[in-house]
């Protein structure tokens, strides 16, 4: 009784997962805008962003659900109008900047930006003190 009971509580952790992946995708996920200018922005965005789910694809290269969802919030705002810098803004705040490929310098990624040039710095101090040195 008690593993039957483990199992139906279990169970009903998994089926709300599961019935993630049954929700129909959004309008725009995998159709593309009328409008061919506003749609070369959106794809122009969307390869941009990462796919969160994924994590080594673009939203506009993964089949993921979510990344659907993504694709199809920004073609709406791109065929509404919306700038393409103020989407991946909204995009940014609202998944962490890890959604930008492109990440801007904030006080929170500059040490992305700092540590390969200092690494180079260390790397270029080493090489000219060996060279240096050596008749």
């Amino acid at each position: 009784m008690k593993r039957f009971c483990a199992l139906l509580a279990l169970g009903s952790l998994v089926s709300p997962v599961a019935a993630q992946d049954d929700v129909p995708p959004a309008p725009y996920a995998y159709r593309q805008l009328a409008d061919p200018e506003q749609e070369a922005r959106a794809q122009a965005l969307m390869e941009t962003l990462r796919c969160l789910k994924c994590q080594s694809q673009s939203i506009a290269d993964s089949d993921a659900p979510m990344a659907g969802d993504m694709r199809h919030q920004v073609r709406t705002r791109i065929a509404a109008g919306e700038e393409p810098e103020a989407i991946r803004a909204w995009l940014v705040a609202r998944y962490g900047d890890y959604v930008s490929y492109a990440p801007a310098m904030s006080e929170t990624t500059w040490p992305l930006f700092a540590i390969p040039v200092f690494l180079a710095l260390v790397a270029a101090a080493i090489l000219w003190r060996r060279l240096r040195g050596s008749p």
